[in-house]
């Protein structure tokens, strides 16, 4: 796996201010972007009873 494969971008909503959700493909955690003109930032989505979100790793 390249660097440039570890994150995968499941979901975008938006063009100026933009939600965004990305796959960690090593260890299944996602995260939310957002950014909004010139700033943004990552943090992992977290569920309802505070835990990260983690999606089940397929393997190629």
């Amino acid at each position: 796996m390249t660097k440039n494969e570890r994150f995968e971008k499941v979901y975008s909503q938006g063009t100026v201010n933009v939600m965004e959700i990305w796959i960690d493909k090593e260890t299944g955690v996602n995260y939310v972007f957002h950014a909004s003109g010139y700033s943004g930032g990552m943090s992992p989505l977290l569920g309802r009873d505070g835990k990260p979100v983690i999606s089940p790793i397929v393997n190629k």
